[in-house]
């Protein structure tokens, strides 16, 4: 009677495996969705090789049209080898250029420098400015620094001084000349000594005093 039982027991353990693999079945249980996508890839993605050309949106045009591959790109002509795509000779971009954008078949300045540089500031077009007491520059519209340097007059003493914020020298005590190692005005006669009488050589203020001997007043000895 035990046998009987084991035996029982064992049957009612295979049965129940045999009908799980034979009920459940792909028929009846049928793939989803996504799995139905899958297993049709090479449907969606065909091959247009000799056929035709696609662009970067996945567009697809027939042999010998014409279409723009990408939002970049130049124009192209479909052919059996693939896209033949135009070369055009785009203009150059301007050296002084900040911005350029790719948007189309060539590059494109979309914005030129619109002030210049000198000596390490910016300034604006036709803005004039002086660097240097001595220069008067501006700003031309091709964005380049033109400067005029002034020609300085040649003084008329021999001790000019530089003021600030003044390009050229001046004679702050007018006209003179060397008599000696002694400074004199200009114009008149002046004793540098108990001997001599000298004065400056119209508009010769460089060269040395003339001067002429007189009698001379020394002390008389008692």
């Amino acid at each position: 009677m035990a046998l009987h039982i084991h035996e029982a027991c064992i049957l009612l353990l295979v049965i129940p495996g045999l009908v799980t693999s034979a009920a459940i079945s792909h028929e009846d249980y049928p793939a989803d969705e996504g799995d139905q996508i899958s297993s049709n890839d090479n449907l969606i993605f065909d091959d247009y090789r000799g056929k035709g050309c696609v662009d970067d949106s996945g567009f697809v045009y027939k042999l010998g049209e014409r279409f723009f591959p990408g939002h970049s790109n130049c124009p192209c002509v479909c052919a059996l080898d693939g896209p033949v795509c135009d070369q055009p000779e785009c203009p150059k971009i301007h050296p002084k250029c900040t911005k350029v954008e790719h948007n189309g078949c060539c590059p494109e300045c979309k914005e030129v420098k619109n002030f210049c540089e000198y000596h390490g500031k910016n300034y604006k077009i036709l803005e004039e400015f002086k660097p240097s007491p001595c220069e008067w520059c501006r700003c031309e519209p091709s964005n380049e620094v033109h400067c005029v340097v002034a020609d300085c007059a040649v003084p008329e003493c021999v001790n000019p001084v530089y003021e600030p914020e003044q390009c050229c020298p001046v004679c702050k005590n007018g006209p003179n000349c060397f008599a000696g190692t002694t400074i004199i005005p200009a114009g008149i006669e002046v004793k540098v000594d108990e001997c001599n009488i000298c004065h400056c050589h119209n508009g010769d203020w460089w060269k040395p005093a003339q001067c002429s001997k007189r009698e001379c007043q020394g002390k008389q000895i008692v």
